[in-house]
């Protein structure tokens, strides 16, 4: 691609800043302790620069949910900060709720709005003090800051949890303890310690930059208030406008201007290639005259300036990588939501300045890009008082230094989408469902349904969900339409949103349901809801994040507005409505938003991988037989065993074609052989035939499955999963388990493996659809003695199956004169592996010995643990092969208990795994984790 030419641009040095966010533990059980916690928090304070150029701080105080006391740009002197936390009073109340309190401080005081600064590489700090266990899950937020950048220092008390502080913390050491929170000054100076020298590995995603007027460009669109309400003001906002176009440097190469005005609806006075010459749009300007009109609806100007005025053919060089800023002049408080729109600006790279009186001031400084952007005047006639500062705000702008790739605007008219509406049908929405059904309708006609254009599927839950109609269902809009018109009230209670959520992310953005997501068709999700959800919300909501689904969360005011917005993609697309009757007020804001959605993955800089070849296969399967042998199949058993027979006559065994491996389980499971035991199918065939019943109860189905995804799914047992081999599981249960299987189940769909269900009468039919790839694979009989009248169906299945899966290590021939590897190994130094560790260790030396070890080729890390870790050297310590042997004969049993595996792993992903200890992942070059215990062998990526 021809690279974006972009204004030369002069980096302004800055002072050391910080922001610094205090999260205090509030709860009941930190009421005695919590004057010892407002008082460490001004100590600290008060060896702070704070000036909002300098550091800025805000706090947080949370039990059962979080409370800002104050945010990043709320104040800018010390003193105002340390009077408003002396008078701070104790929230109180239970459970605690930590995982909630971190990701609220993520979603609204680290942000721009709230005063952030991490857009310009300022450093994010997070102090939390924590009195208490947390009940809910910590690691998906604590994990969500640290992916934002944002450096956690975790301090509790012996009432804590250390080793949940130190998950949550940036790193264990950063994880503090004291006996008591009034022991807290004993402390203090170790943690100024590390907050003073602590440097954050941050790009700053917008420098700032000083523009040169002589070569500088920019495109500057002004959005005026045209409503009854600023009628007196308006000539005061048109000498403005002409005062600022007097500075530009008009051109058609140079700088260029719109003007649009707006109260209800737009008017575009001029476009930003409608004149070239300054003298042309200054007399345009003069004559201009008030619009009026209301209501205020900025939220939609806002918008239509973002689809009608920053696009190309409207004048716009936004993808030349000139600078795009808007101007907004508001007299008063919007009518409809300006959350949506203002975010897809800034997605768009549009910055946005603005100026409000004293009925606006507050919602234009959450307009603009930063609320030192904003302005505010008492009336529009002192306008000319703040033009200077104003002015000077402009020309020092915030520009992407390299955009990575222009935004995907999603035009609705030629654009696919993948729109899944998740309708609340329990007994509390009874009265508003045929409104809701209206509304889906008239989205629906909006949208241009096709096989390859529009998809739609509609799904019902209460106590559990039911789906109506899958994408791949209907092709026609009629058909949509003419089903949902006679869709009837679910009713049933409670309430599970959580479940919902994750059968939508499970069965319906799937493949096998006609999802496009592997295409990078945008997935988006309605989910209009009319009460608080009886289970979790949290896991489900993440889940279907991490797979780009953008979700909508409609509620009323019987609904939890914190949870919509912890469900929505974004905070700014949970809306509301009084009841589902006013739904047809927020549907053109729906529509808006789903018209923008920027859909990361489609403008993410793709990964530069080395150069591989690939070895051309031919169609290849690996089939897992997953047999139920407990007490209750006995006389079933020998049915069972025919079937596998029978369906693996079908199959074409070979070592380089199908491997067939089978488990059989009840209490616990045994591989009766695995993938790479048999290469022929006579051998299979015979070991088949000669099978016992196991015997023996409970069953425990979920145990099974993470045997076969931990055991059998693995390269070690002939699984081909790693270069792209379908891989197959084929359960046959009688009976239902006493054990979860949820969780083992998503554990092997997210490994891509495809999951056949069958059982019969005595299964539990709907926990056989919950463990199957999609509901359509769970197939039931009456007796085992059946199965041969499904066994074509299964087999027409396992014919057809496709997989979408992007192997996560295809097939190479690596050159190893130019392929680069990063290898870090983890050593399980534990009191058990005493007398194994010398084995280790020269396994170690002989894995190393087979390396190209160089500074720009194989790089190589070392890492210890038992309760706690110890890094022997990073991948950047040693660049020659020789050092690195010295070092790792030399390697101590390190000793101690017990063995914290999983904190290990998490370790080496946020310390060993980074940029500045050596990783080369931003570049492309594979990351593998060898990991040696006596229970484990766990090599992620193959290594020759």
């Amino acid at each position: 691609m021809t690279p974006t030419l972009m204004p030369t641009i002069i980096v302004e040095s800055q002072a050391p800043r910080r922001d610094v966010v205090f999260l205090l533990d509030g709860s009941d059980g930190t009421r005695s302790g919590f004057p010892a916690m407002r008082d460490f928090v001004q100590r600290v304070v008060e060896t702070l620069s704070v000036d909002e150029n300098k550091d800025r701080v805000a706090v947080v105080q949370y039990s059962r949910d979080p409370a800002a006391q104050f945010y990043l740009n709320t104040y800018t002197t010390k003193g105002e900060i340390l009077n408003t936390v002396r008078g701070l009073r104790h929230k109180g109340g239970r459970p605690l709720n930590t995982g909630a309190a971190l990701q609220y401080v993520r979603d609204n005081v680290f942000t721009a709005s709230s005063g952030s600064r991490r857009l310009e590489g300022v450093p994010q700090l997070l102090i939390l003090l924590s009195g208490g266990r947390s009940v809910d899950n910590v690691d998906t937020p604590a994990s969500a800051l640290k992916e934002l950048g944002v450096l956690v220092f975790g301090i509790g008390t012996r009432s804590s949890d250390s080793r949940e502080l130190q998950r949550i913390s940036h790193g264990p050491s950063y994880a503090l303890s004291v006996s008591d929170f009034t022991d807290l000054p004993s402390i203090q100076q170790q943690l100024l310690s590390s907050v003073e020298a602590v440097v954050i590995d941050v790009t700053p995603e917008s420098p700032t930059v000083l523009v040169d007027h002589d070569t500088a460009r920019k495109d500057v669109v002004f959005l005026l208030d045209g409503s009854d309400g600023t009628r007196n003001g308006f000539p005061a906002m048109r000498d403005f406008v002409q005062r600022v176009v007097e500075k530009l440097n008009v051109g058609g190469d140079k700088d260029r201007v719109s003007v649009v005005q707006y109260g209800r609806d737009q008017e575009v006075n001029f476009y930003l290639n409608t004149y070239t010459m300054k003298g042309d749009i200054l007399d345009i300007v003069r004559g201009l005259r008030h619009r009026g009109g209301r209501p205020l609806n900025t939220g939609s100007a806002l918008q239509y300036v973002r689809d009608n005025v920053f696009t190309a053919s409207s004048g716009s060089r936004s993808q030349e990588g000139v600078p795009q800023m808007l101007i907004l002049l508001s007299g008063g408080r919007s009518n409809d939501n300006v959350d949506i729109p203002v975010s897809a600006l800034k997605e768009s790279g549009v910055l946005i300045f603005g100026i409000g009186n004293r009925n606006s001031s507050k919602e234009v400084q959450r307009i603009a890009s930063d609320p030192s952007y904003s302005q505010s005047v008492s009336e529009f006639s002192d306008l000319p008082s703040v033009q200077d500062k104003f002015f000077s705000s402009l020309i020092t702008v915030h520009v992407g230094a390299t955009p990575i790739s222009p935004t995907v605007i999603v035009d609705l008219s030629i654009a696919r989408k993948d729109v899944v509406f998740l309708l609340d049908g329990s007994d509390g929405t009874r009265n508003g469902f045929t409104e809701m059904l209206d509304f889906v309708q008239r989205v629906v006609e909006k949208l241009t349904l096709g096989e390859n254009r529009d998809r739609v599927s509609v799904v019902q839950y209460s106590r559990e969900p039911e789906v109506h109609f899958y994408l791949n269902t209907y092709t026609r809009k009629e058909e949509v339409v003419d089903t949902v018109r006679g869709l009837k009230h679910k009713g049933g209670r409670p309430l599970n949103t959580g479940a919902a959520l994750q059968y939508v992310r499970d069965y319906v953005f799937a493949a096998s349901s006609g999802s496009r997501r592997l295409e990078s068709v945008p997935q988006i999700l309605i989910l209009l809801n009319g009460g608080r959800s009886f289970d979790n919300v949290d896991k489900p909501a993440s889940a279907l994040k991490e797979l780009c689904v953008l979700v909508f969360g409609i509620g009323t005011r019987s609904s939890d507005s914190r949870e919509l917005q912890k469900i929505s993609y974004d905070p700014s697309y949970a809306l509301s409505v009084s009841e589902f009757t006013d739904l047809p007020k927020i549907q053109q804001q729906l529509l808006s938003a789903m018209n923008t959605a920027v859909i990361q993955d489609t403008t993410m800089t793709p990964t530069v991988m080395p150069t591989i070849i690939v070895e051309s296969q031919a169609p290849r399967r690996d089939v897992v037989f997953l047999l139920d042998g407990s007490d209750g199949t006995r006389s079933g058993f020998p049915a069972m065993r025919d079937f596998v027979q029978r369906v693996v006559e079908t199959l074409s065994v070979d070592e380089n074609k199908d491997r067939v491996a089978v488990v059989q389980y009840s209490r616990d499971p045994a591989a009766q052989f695995y993938l790479n035991t048999y290469t022929t199918k006579g051998e299979i065939l015979n070991t088949v035939r000669g099978l016992r019943h196991k015997g023996g109860r409970p069953l425990n189905t979920g145990a099974a499955l993470q045997y076969v995804r931990d055991n059998v799914f693995t390269a070690s047992s002939g699984s081909r999963r790693l270069e792209g081999v379908p891989q197959l599981l084929i359960l046959l249960s009688g009976g239902r388990s006493v054990d979860n299987v949820d969780t083992p189940a998503s554990a092997l769909k997210e490994l891509g493996v495809l999951v056949f269900g069958i059982g019969t009468r005595s299964s539990d039919s709907r926990e056989l659809q919950r463990i199957s790839h999609d509901p359509s694979y769970a197939l039931s009989v009456s007796d085992f003695t059946d199965l041969p009248s499904i066994q074509q169906q299964l087999l027409s299945s396992v014919e057809a199956v496709v997989i979408d899966v992007t192997p996560e290590s295809p097939t190479v021939l690596v050159d190893h004169d130019t392929a680069r590897k990063d290898v870090v190994f983890l050593l399980d130094g534990s009191d058990g592996t005493r007398n194994g560790f010398p084995a280790m260790r020269d396994f170690v030396q002989r894995v190393v010995e087979k390396l190209n070890v160089g500074g720009d080729k194989d790089r190589v890390s070392v890492v210890q643990y038992g309760r706690d870790q110890e890094v022997h050297f990073y991948l950047n310590t040693y660049t020659t092969k020789g050092d690195i042997l010295d070092i790792v004969r030399g390697l101590r049993h390190r000793g101690g208990r017990p063995l914290n595996t999983g904190a290990a792993l998490q370790y080496v992903r946020d310390n060993v795994f980074t940029a500045s200890s050596g990783s080369r992942s931003q570049e492309g070059v594979p990351q593998m984790l060898i990991l040696l215990s006596p229970m484990i062998m766990f090599i992620h990526q193959p290594l020759l």
